[in-house]
């Protein structure tokens, strides 16, 4: 999936994911942000949401997000990152606007 078609999507639906999940913020890293992608890559996507934020709810972020996208999502949030790996996916990080 392209970069800005991915983007225009999630800005389209920002609103919802904030009443319907609580996330506060939303951006796309790896070769999606990268405009990369192959026809067969995954969305990368981290979000911020409101606390209590547990396993269910995140869940249910990320199969909203695949049924929006049509496509599978490696949902994380920022406590999920561990260097040196967070150094990489904020190099990428594209926020949703």
């Amino acid at each position: 999936m392209r970069r800005d078609e991915t983007l225009k999507i999630l800005s389209d639906h920002k609103d919802d994911l904030r009443e319907k999940f609580g996330v506060t913020s939303i951006a796309i890293f790896g070769s999606t942000a990268r405009d990369e992608a192959r026809p067969d890559s995954d969305v990368d996507v981290l979000i911020e949401i409101e606390r209590p934020a547990g396993f269910f709810k995140i869940a249910r972020v990320e199969f909203y997000l695949e049924d929006l996208l049509g496509t599978d999502i490696d949902l994380a949030t920022p406590g999920d990152l561990r260097p040196p790996i967070r150094e990489r996916i904020y190099e990428d990080l594209v926020h949703v606007q």
